[in-house]
């Protein structure tokens, strides 16, 4: 990745919160726990996963700095919104957390030297060597931005029902 590409995806990343407490407003409350098929997620739970994911997120990141090449932990994240009830947990609580993290860990990957981005660590979900900072960074500097797609397409599928 180049350092602009980088400091694009930083900047995406650092954006994230804000577009979601922004993105949230559109959709009203009472939708927030219709799914669109039993097999996908409501809004509700897009977000409480979002707060597991942002937390797992905070945790690799500090993995990749303090200890590059150990593994760092990977979860089914349909089986955590299921054991967990996602549905039981307080969505706005999430949205806090995700905020929190995101913010304390932009803070500290900002300004990192291009060599810290190289680091590897393992990843269940990936071949060995290839969980790369700069690949949790792509990951992470679009997730956000791709669940408030998916809230918008569970709310147009709610107005059309």
């Amino acid at each position: 990745m180049t350092a602009d590409e980088r400091r694009q995806k930083l900047a995406a990343y650092e954006e994230g919160p804000r577009l979601l407490a922004e993105a949230i407003q559109k959709f009203p409350r009472e939708m927030w726990q219709w799914k669109p098929a039993p097999d996908r997620w409501s809004i509700h739970e897009i977000l409480v996963h979002m707060g597991d994911s942002e937390t797992n997120a905070f945790l690799r990141a500090r993995r990749f700095l303090a200890d590059p090449g150990l593994p760092v932990m990977s979860y089914d994240q349909d089986l955590w919104a299921q054991k967990l009830n996602y549905h039981a947990q307080n969505p706005d609580d999430a949205v806090t957390l995700i905020t929190l993290v995101r913010r304390m860990t932009h803070a500290i990957v900002k300004d990192l030297p291009a060599s810290a981005w190289a680091a590897v660590c393992e990843h269940g979900e990936y071949p060995s060597g290839t969980y790369t900072f700069d690949r949790w960074l792509d990951v992470y500097a679009k997730h956000i931005h791709g669940h408030i797609a998916q809230m918008q397409k569970n709310y147009d599928a709610w107005k059309a029902r």
